[in-house]
């Protein structure tokens, strides 16, 4: 699992022109989903995705989490955020999870951000996005699972 998340001070996510999830300041987290992610992976992505600190502290140092500074997190899936790029010209896909396991892991990610006190919104899993934000440093993290 592969998460790369944005520090951002408003985000938004747009289907056929329609907003279909947006943020004020929090992050934006573009996800991906590997062959073998499991239901453990996940939930402690979750957890670090609340309490991974990125946001300055009074002393202008990165010591808070979205949770701390009450901050939202847009969820965005995309697989291609897994691709192998080690060699060649073009991305391979081989290393993301099929759709199917792909949806499955992003509602569970869902759900287990839901069970917490920081505010979600999500993308749509599949749909050709526009994904607005602006930009917080800017400020841009990977995180994985392995």
């Amino acid at each position: 699992m592969k998460c790369l998340i944005q520090r951002v001070l408003e985000a938004k996510v747009t289907v056929d022109g329609n907003t279909r999830g947006a943020i004020g300041e929090g992050l934006l987290v573009l996800v991906g989903f590997e062959p073998g992610d499991s239901p453990a992976v996940i939930k402690k992505m979750a957890e670090r995705l609340c309490d991974y600190r990125v946001f300055s502290d009074i002393d202008g140092r990165m010591n808070l989490s979205v949770r701390a500074i009450e901050g939202a997190l847009l969820l965005v899936p995309q697989f291609t955020i897994a691709a192998d790029t080690q060699k060649g010209l073009r991305p391979s896909f081989t290393s993301a999870a099929t759709p199917a396991e792909g949806k499955r892991h992003f509602e569970t990610l869902v759900d287990y951000l839901n069970a917490t006190t920081t505010p979600i919104a999500t993308g749509v899993f599949g749909a050709d996005m526009r994904v607005h934000l602006v930009n917080n440093g800017p400020v841009t993290f990977l995180l994985e699972s392995r």
